[in-house]
């Protein structure tokens, strides 16, 4: 076991599963406009070169995220901001969104996702309708990430199967192969290991090689949990935190993923070649509490942030 020294910070030496560490290497985080507004400085808290994902929540100016963008990466860390296709209204927008994104905040990556609006603002519906316009192309960007959802998406297989978000991946895959970007599947966070590695698998034999950035809840109070989860429309492994909230012991205790990611980290160790390359947190119980579970458990930033 290793201990934890990160920097010439003070903090508590606690042993670290080799596993999870080597699989926590290179981790990303999301953070929004506004809970990152409450950070005085990243720096305290993350990696220097640190992926930072900024969601775009409907009704956030542009302005704002541009902001979040510039001081992100200010601060010595990589920005990948969202582009949710359906509050983009048109093309023009979109390359606007783009070159504003380079020029003040130096941006060369994006997440491109449908977005959790039922009606869209405008042309799009989808993020293949982003990539077919070729916007990221012209303008260079080296990293697109396009969602994945490993219990499948009632908006769009309202009948409950995993048919169109299966279809959609088919043609992100077809698309990477002819794309200069890097590309990978960023996924909604999940609870239940068992059925993420039965989800990958199943992507691989069919052909679906790009790696997955699989999502994980950070440590939250599970009431906390489970409301978010019924919002993202989370499924299968709710039934994960519904077990827990059974057990007395731990109904008032904070969760954290310690389980499910040392069940997905042995799982790569003994099968090298698993597509699940990279852990992706989303901080429900907020980045602090997050980023501090994640560095006491061996969390670190694999590439530096570009030369600045």
């Amino acid at each position: 076991m290793a201990l934890l020294n990160f920097g010439s910070k003070d903090t508590t030496s606690v042993e670290i599963n080799p596993q999870i560490e080597t699989f926590l290497k290179d981790f990303s985080i999301e953070v929004m406009p506004r809970t990152a507004a409450k950070i005085e400085n990243l720096r305290d808290l993350l990696p220097r070169g640190t992926r930072v994902y900024v969601a775009h929540i409907e009704g956030t100016p542009i302005q704002e995220m541009i902001a979040t963008a510039r001081r992100v990466a200010a601060e010595g860390f990589d920005v990948m901001p969202h582009f949710p296709a359906r509050i983009i209204k048109d093309e023009t927008t979109l390359r606007n969104w783009i070159a504003m994104y380079q020029g003040e905040a130096g941006v060369d990556q994006a997440l491109l996702l449908a977005g959790g609006v039922t009606k869209p603002h405008g042309d799009y519906e989808c993020s293949m309708q982003l990539l077919e316009s070729n916007a990221f192309g012209d303008a260079g960007f080296k990293r697109l990430h396009v969602a994945g959802h490993p219990e499948g998406n009632k908006d769009i297989d309202p009948n409950g199967s995993m048919t169109n978000v299966d279809a959609a991946l088919r043609w992100k895959q077809a698309f990477s192969e002819t794309s200069n970007a890097d590309m990978a599947i960023a996924t909604q966070f999940c609870f239940e290991a068992k059925s993420v590695i039965s989800w990958a698998d199943t992507l691989a034999t069919n052909g679906i090689t790009l790696p997955i950035h699989i999502g994980v809840a950070g440590p939250a109070k599970l009431q906390t949990l489970i409301k978010f989860s019924i919002a993202c429309g989370v499924g299968a492994s709710l039934r994960v935190l519904q077990r827990r909230s059974k057990d007395l012991t731990k109904l008032l205790l904070p969760f954290t993923p310690d389980e499910f990611l040392a069940e997905l980290a042995a799982h790569k160790t003994k099968k090298p070649e698993f597509n699940i390359s990279h852990v992706h947190f989303f901080p429900l119980g907020g980045i602090k509490t997050n980023t501090k579970w994640t560095i006491e458990n061996g969390g670190s930033s694999a590439v530096p942030v570009s030369q600045s």
